[in-house]
């Protein structure tokens, strides 16, 4: 584990492996090293041509958090990670964590390329959007200590899981792993902003010419597809794979081969 310093001073931890042209791993929501196993696998079959950069998000795992939270400040954080990497990288992002890449692609010279999986974006109706006070109501429980319905809040209402389930997974032992970072989803809430609202995406998109690769699993919901296919078409720049049998979770074996072709383009 090393640590780079973002510009407001907060220590960003990450994993540094293999050799080659830089590629940073961007988690989404929850996730962070020591809790999410795929993004490690996905970093040892990309270290095979690449050196790559996995990295905990602020107020996750063993990077530090620095208060008021700012979505600028992530993107600070992304870059901190890229200087460390040489000043030059191309970047993945899943789920928020692809919105996050999105929004720094925008901005960041140093990204080279942008590849993003199943960013979690509602662009129509197919499944219903976001509430309009979602992170008034994830602030609200984290400021009365309620992590835990936090965690279920954010199942329910974004990721879309049943009550039903949701209730079951509470005695399950990984709960209380991830409420401990339950107050990060107010920060993907805002990564997120608009963009689960099923209105179209940000117009200022449309400006980010980085070559970039929007990837989708075959067997995940339709609403993603809707997604992916509307992301696709506003990037100027932008390739869409679909990647059959594949969900949100998806295998970071059948992944890997897309990313190294799309990496070495």
């Amino acid at each position: 584990m090393q640590f780079t310093t973002s510009a407001d001073g907060t220590k960003i931890a990450y994993d540094i492996v293999g050799e080659g042209t830089p590629v940073v791993l961007v988690a989404g929501a929850i996730g962070h090293r020591a809790i999410d196993p795929v993004s490690g696998a996905l970093a040892g079959l990309l270290a095979r041509r690449h050196t790559v950069l996995n990295y905990d998000r602020r107020g996750r795992g063993d990077s530090v958090d620095t208060a008021p939270y700012a979505v600028e400040r992530e993107i600070e954080d992304l870059n901190a990670v890229i200087e460390a990497a040489g000043g030059e990288a191309a970047i993945y992002g899943i789920s928020s964590g692809a919105v996050l890449a999105i929004r720094a692609a925008g901005g960041l010279p140093g990204i080279t390329r942008l590849a993003v999986y199943e960013p979690p974006v509602i662009v129509d109706d197919s499944r219903p959007p976001l509430p309009g006070d979602y992170v008034e109501q994830l602030d609200a429980l984290l400021d009365d200590g309620r992590s835990f319905d936090a965690l279920a809040l954010f199942m329910t209402a974004a990721v879309g899981a049943p009550v039903e389930y949701v209730d079951a997974m509470r005695g399950e032992p990984f709960w209380p792993g991830m409420a401990a970072v339950a107050h990060t989803l107010a920060y993907d809430g805002r990564v997120m902003g608009e963009t689960m609202s099923g209105r179209p995406l940000p117009a200022e998109w449309a400006d980010i010419t980085v070559p970039a690769l929007v990837i989708d699993g075959g067997a995940s919901d339709p609403y993603v597809r809707s997604g992916a296919d509307a992301l696709g078409a506003l990037l100027p720049n932008a390739s869409r794979v679909t990647l059959d049998g594949q969900t949100h979770m998806v295998d970071p074996a059948v992944l890997a081969p897309v990313l190294l072709d799309f990496f070495a383009a």
